[in-house]
Formats: structure tokens, C-alpha cells, sequence
């Protein structure tokens, strides 16, 4: 019973400090609260507060702001009032001083009006006076005024012609005594001065060889190095018993520098084959291309003729591979320029003008293709292309009288033209016909589809014909030789025969990667 009072009394004392902890708890955690709430209540007020202050100083800033750009606002207008009102009064100014000015310029209208009356009055008064004295002197002299001053005309005219034609009969027979001495004086000059040595052209080059044996090389198996050497330069390459020499054959200057070159540089190389050869006649044909350009730039700084077209340049390189009659057409434009600019000086003319056009007046020669005109006309139709002047074009097209001569130089370029031709041993007619023939020739075979490559070798005696394979055919090549040969029995007058060859390879090619 005891032990039960006392768990009892353990029980109720635990309960009661229970609830005597939960009040004092409950006690505490209600006064943090309100001074929680208190102290947040405290900060909002301050922070309102701050905030407060901060607003109405703002305020007062964009006041204060506001007031000055007023005031800014005012002061400017009022500047600007102040000088529209200066403006105003000198504007008032100038209207009074121009209204003083008129008012002058009307008085001084009105007394030029007056003075301009009293002129017209005496005018009148003189006219009168002097239609008196005429009709006195007409009445006098029996001669009116219109008569007398025809006759006095009349008789001047007839005077003025007696002494002009006096003087004209004097100067023309002054100018026939003295003109042909003059004009020989000039051309002997020109010729002493530019005198130069003359180069005949052949058609055949020598290359010298070390000893017979590299004759073998070139010729290669069964002769199919010289026949690739043939094919790719168009030079007959003649392999005869001559010691250490190899003769080449061509027509054409270009071709036979080619194979020249070509040539040296595989016997140098030692490696001579088809495929060989090929490559080496392409790189040399290019750097001749590059050599024409260089020595057309040359010639032309060596004249002092500068601003030449770049085309015009290169025409007047090629000018070194071409010949006229035999005389190498480079050095003949050479000195036809220089010629040109010493006659004209000695006639005081443009002599720069004059050594411009000497140097192109033949560059119709070397063209590109070679169109149906003559050398003089295509000429200056290239000079007008590459933008020359016009009295340099009519020099060029007019040195042949193709067309009519319109400047002074076109005489002094004829002129030129036949000195240079004209010298000793220059010329020969016979290769310039040789040539042509040859070339026209070669042109017959490419008018043909399927043409490549045209070269006439032995002198015209053989035409070789090169076709693509992709476009004529065994049979195809065959009538081609045929027909060649009868255009050309047709057409071209020749000594002998010539043999038409056509040659048709095909080649395939493949890479190994």
C-alpha cells in the first residue's frame, strides 16, 4: 500500500512539474515573441523612416534640377531674343542705307538719261551735217559714195593680187631650186648617221656536235628519236656525213630556235628518248615565249619608247624570229625607228612620234594568226586596238599607200622604210616568195578537221601532217592525204612534187597510284 502512495504521489508530482514546465515554457516563448515582434516593428519604423528622408531629398535634387534647367532654359531664350532684336536693328539699317542707295542710283539714272538725250540730239545734228557733205560731194564729183568706195576696192584687189602673185612666183621658184638639195641634205644625213650592218637570213641552222657518235643517240632506235624530234618541233633535221655537225631545216626562225635549243639540251642532259623529248620541246617553247617578251621590252627601252601595250611589245619581240625578204625584221624596225627620228628632227617634227612609229610599222608581219590583209592595213588595225595614236595608225596602214596618208610622219615613215630595204645586199626577193609558199601550205593542211600540227620540211617537197586520233580515223587519214594533195595540185603553183604525209598515233595513258 505504501509502495502504490508512493508511485502514486511520484506520478502526480511528475505531472504537476509537467505542467508547471509547459507554463513556464509556454511563459517564455510568448515574451521572445513579442519582443520579436517588437524589435521588427522597431526596424520597420527606422527603415520607413530612412526611406522618408531619402525621398524628400531626392525630391529636393530633381527640384533643385529642374529649377536650373529652367533657369538655363530662360537665359538662353532670353540670349536669343537679345540677338534677334540686334539683328533686327541692323536689318533696319541696311533697308535705310539700300534706300539711300536706290534713291542715289535713281538720280544718278535720271541725270545719265539726261546726258544720253543731249548725246542723241548731236548725233543727230552730226548725221545731218555729214549727209550734207556727201550729197555736196556727190553733186560735185558727179560719183556717189557706194560707186567710189567699189572702184577703190577693186583697184586694192587688183594690186593686192599682182603682189601676191608675184611673191607666190618668187617662193615656188626658190622652193624648186633649193627643195631637192634640201631633201637629198636630209636623207644622206639620216642614212650616215644610222648606218648599220645588214644580216641576211637563212633557212637552215648548224648544230655543232662533240664527236659522230651522239649522231647515233639522236637518230635512236630504228630513227624514232629524230622522227619524235621532227614531229614535235616541225624542223627537217638533216643527219649527213658532214663532221661534228647536224644541219636543221625550217622556214620558220621560231621552230628551228626551238629545235636548236632543244637539241642542245638533250645532248647536254644525255637522256634522249620520245617521251623525253616531248617535255624538253614544250619547256624550250615556253621559255622562248619568255625570251620574245624580254627583248621586246628591251628594244624599247634601248629606242626610249616607253607606254607601249604589253601585246605590243611581245609583237615587236617576235620581230627578232621574222624576216623580210630576207632581212632580219627586228633589226630592219630598229632602224627604220631610228631613221624616222632623225629625219624628223632635221625637219622639226616630232621625232619621238616619229622612232614610234618606225618601230611598229611592220608588226603587221607578226601576228598571231595571219589573217587575209596586208601587213600594212593589219598593222595599223592592232596599233588602233592596243590604243596607239591616230597619226602613228595612219603611219603604219599608210607606209604601203594601202591607205591615204593624213599626217606628216607617214611620208617620213615610207621614206625610212625604203632606205632601210633599199641598202646593198639587204634583201633578196626570192626567200620572202619561199617563205610564203611554205606557209601557205602549211595553212592548207589545217583548214581540215582534225588537224594538229602542220609543217612543210625538204623545202617545201614534203608536207607532214599531224591529226588527233580521237577524231580521224585510219580510213579518215588516208582520204585526207588524198584530198590535201589534189587542193594543193589544184590550187599551188610549185616546182616538182610534194609528198603529203599524214600521221596518226594513238597513245594510252594510265597512272599507277
Amino acid at each position: 500500500m505504501d509502495t502504490i502512495s508512493i508511485i502514486v504521489g511520484f506520478l502526480a508530482g511528475i505531472i504537476v512539474g509537467g505542467a508547471i514546465i509547459f507554463i513556464v515554457v509556454n511563459w517564455i516563448t510568448t515574451r521572445k515573441r513579442d519582443q520579436i515582434i517588437n524589435n521588427a516593428e522597431a526596424q520597420a519604423e527606422t527603415i520607413m523612416k530612412d526611406k522618408m528622408v531619402k525621398a524628400k531629398e531626392r525630391f529636393l535634387q530633381l527640384k533643385e534640377e529642374h529649377e536650373n534647367f529652367i533657369g538655363d532654359r530662360n537665359r538662353k531664350a532670353q540670349s536669343t531674343e537679345d540677338r534677334l532684336k540686334h539683328k533686327e536693328v541692323q536689318l533696319s539699317q541696311q533697308i535705310e542705307s539700300s534706300k539711300r542707295k536706290e534713291n542715289e542710283v535713281d538720280a544718278i539714272r535720271e541725270n545719265l538719261n539726261t546726258q544720253l538725250g543731249v548725246i542723241d540730239k548731236k548725233k543727230k545734228e552730226l548725221d545731218k551735217l555729214h549727209q550734207k557733205q556727201v550729197e555736196e560731194l556727190e553733186r560735185i564729183s558727179t560719183y556717189s559714195a557706194d560707186d567710189a568706195k567699189k572702184e577703190l576696192v577693186e583697184a586694192l584687189r587688183n594690186e593686192a593680187k599682182t603682189s601676191a602673185m608675184s611673191m607666190i612666183k618668187d617662193i615656188t621658184d626658190e622652193a624648186k631650186l633649193t627643195a631637192n638639195s634640201e631633201a637629198r641634205k636630209i636623207v644622206v644625213k639620216s642614212i650616215q648617221r644610222v648606218a648599220t650592218e645588214q644580216a641576211i637570213e637563212n633557212s637552215v641552222s648548224v648544230f655543232n656536235i662533240e664527236s659522230d657518235e651522239i649522231k647515233g643517240r639522236i637518230i635512236g632506235r630504228e630513227g624514232r628519236n629524230i622522227r619524235a624530234l621532227e614531229a614535235a618541233t616541225g624542223v627537217e633535221i638533216i643527219v649527213d656525213d658532214t663532221p661534228e655537225a647536224i644541219i636543221l631545216s625550217c622556214f620558220d626562225p621560231v621552230r628551228r630556235e626551238i629545235a636548236r635549243l632543244a637539241l642542245h639540251q638533250l645532248v647536254s642532259d644525255g637522256r634522249i628518248h620520245p617521251a623525253r623529248i616531248e617535255e624538253v620541246v614544250k619547256k624550250t617553247e615556253k621559255n622562248i615565249g619568255d625570251e620574245i617578251v624580254e627583248i621586246g621590252k628591251r628594244t624599247t627601252i634601248d629606242l626610249g619608247i616607253h607606254g607601249l601595250h604589253p601585246e605590243l611589245i611581245r609583237m615587236v619581240g617576235r620581230m627578232k624570229y621574222r624576216s623580210s625578204y630576207g632581212q632580219n625584221l627586228l633589226q630592219h624596225s630598229r632602224e627604220v625607228a631610228n631613221l624616222c627620228a632623225t629625219m624628223a628632227s632635221e625637219l622639226g617634227l616630232n621625232a619621238k612620234l616619229a622612232k614610234r612609229a618606225g618601230l611598229l610599222h611592220d608588226i603587221g608581219k607578226v601576228p598571231d594568226d595571219e589573217p587575209e590583209l596586208p601587213h600594212a592595213l593589219l598593222g595599223m588595225k592592232l596599233a588602233e586596238k592596243y590604243g596607239e595614236k591616230p597619226d602613228i595608225c595612219n603611219a603604219i596602214g599608210a607606209h604601203h599607200d594601202e591607205i591615204e596618208m593624213t599626217t606628216l610622219i607617214s611620208p617620213i615613215i615610207q621614206v625610212c622604210d625604203a632606205i632601210s630595204g633599199a641598202r646593198p645586199g639587204a634583201r633578196r626577193e626570192v626567200v620572202e616568195s619561199y617563205i610564203k609558199r611554205l606557209k601557205d601550205l602549211e595553212s592548207l593542211a589545217y583548214e581540215y578537221p582534225g588537224v594538229m600540227k602542220s609543217y612543210a620540211i625538204q623545202a617545201g617537197r614534203e608536207l607532214r601532217v599531224l591529226v588527233e586520233s580521237e577524231k580521224v580515223s585510219d580510213e579518215e587519214s588516208e582520204n585526207l592525204s588524198f584530198e590535201i594533195a589534189r587542193r594543193i595540185q589544184e590550187e599551188m603553183t610549185y616546182p616538182g612534187q610534194v609528198k603529203v604525209t599524214v600521221i596518226r598515233e594513238t597513245r594510252s595513258v594510265n597512272l599507277a597510284k
